[in-house]
């Protein structure tokens, strides 16, 4: 069921309610131990957990997940969620502070911990358009391809679907080949770049070359699905993010590409949650490191 603000608000205003939906997505079947599987539990209300009568494993919904050891209330959780999810440009960690109260340092990690989970992987088919950019660094001087302190970052999307991003520390044909064949499918009618010679997939994929510059792209033959990508990667990063480290880029990056796969989800919010109750914790010490 599609989720708005409004229904979010409603839905989920104490922690039991907040709790009772992470059970229904985590354990469609009813609760069981995650250690031993056993089904035969105990309730300890007064903690909101479960004690295993096979192993004794005292447990909760959230154990093992994102949200393992949170101090932050749920219903805080379940806003910044949808807030990440519906934002089209993004948001930063300084708006979330600002909406939900809390400390920078709290949003920020808040923030990590639901891009950590917004993860996409698969193959892609049809026609593939693949491409590359180049964020950050200095705004004088030489632009694009060798630009001081910039980062790269390649694109594949498959034409009407899903997009692949990652920032890569060499856009060399060795790098940008395994990219490439790590997100190939078995139905790839043709892969499409502009004319730099780090593209080179003979004997991996049908491909043709476009020189932009030139004006040769003709109605078929051309990238603008994955540079209509660029453009959304650029609002966020101007608009919301302003400033992004090149170590935390490929999260930011998966939020983008993420949200971008799911444009049409009418269950997103839903399908996000599952994506962190599945997800593996991670410290303020890993990510700050």
């Amino acid at each position: 069921m599609e989720t708005n603000l409004v229904k979010l608000i409603e839905d989920f205003r104490t922690e039991e309610q907040c709790r009772d939906y992470l059970t229904d997505i985590r354990w469609p079947d009813g609760a069981c131990c995650p250690r031993c599987q056993s089904k035969s539990l105990s309730q300890l209300r007064e903690r909101s957990q479960y004690e295993c009568n096979a192993c004794r494993y005292q447990f909760s919904v959230m154990s093992g997940s994102v949200f393992h050891d949170t101090h932050l209330p749920l219903w805080k959780w379940f806003l910044a969620v949808y807030i990440m999810c519906e934002s089209k440009k993004s948001t930063s960690a300084n708006q979330l502070k600002r909406t939900l109260g809390i400390s920078y340092k709290t949003a920020w990690y808040l923030c990590h911990r639901i891009r950590k989970a917004m993860q996409d992987d698969g193959e892609l088919n049809g026609v593939i358009e693949v491409d590359e950019a180049f964020v950050g660094g200095k705004r004088h001087g030489k632009t694009g391809r060798g630009a001081a302190g910039k980062t790269g970052v390649v694109g594949m999307i498959e034409r009407g679907g899903k997009v692949r991003l990652d920032a890569l520390a060499k856009l060399d044909r060795e790098s940008l080949t395994k990219f490439i064949e790590s997100h190939l499918g078995k139905n790839v009618k043709m892969v499409i770049t502009d004319s730099y010679k780090g593209y080179n997939l003979k004997g991996i994929a049908p491909h043709t070359k476009v020189n932009k510059t030139q004006g040769e792209a003709t109605s078929e033959d051309n990238t603008n699905s994955i540079e209509n990508v660029w453009s959304l990667l650029k609002r966020s990063l101007i608009g919301s993010y302003h400033q992004v480290s090149s170590k935390h880029l490929p999260a930011y990056l998966s939020e983008i590409a993420f949200r971008f796969n799911n444009r049409d989800n009418p269950n997103l919010f839903r399908h996000t949650m599952e994506k962190l109750l599945l997800g593996d914790h991670v410290t303020f010490e890993q990510l700050a490191a």
